[in-house]
């Protein structure tokens, strides 16, 4: 099972780009943040053995 997903700064969860199971392989995810304000969010990648978290910034 692979999860992509955004959050606020505060923790609240913004949207899921991903919660599927997926075959091995390469991947393009698209993301629309028009209707998000400007300001840093936190993204977190899950798959079944491996969890990656990181801050991106929104500008428009």
């Amino acid at each position: 099972m692979i999860k992509f997903e955004i959050f606020d700064l505060n923790g609240r969860k913004i949207l899921t780009l991903i919660n599927e199971k997926l075959n091995p392989g390469i991947f393009d995810i698209n993301f629309d943040g028009s209707n998000l304000p400007s300001g840093v969010y936190i993204y977190r990648l899950q798959s079944d053995n491996y969890s990656q978290t990181k801050k991106m910034i929104l500008l428009k």
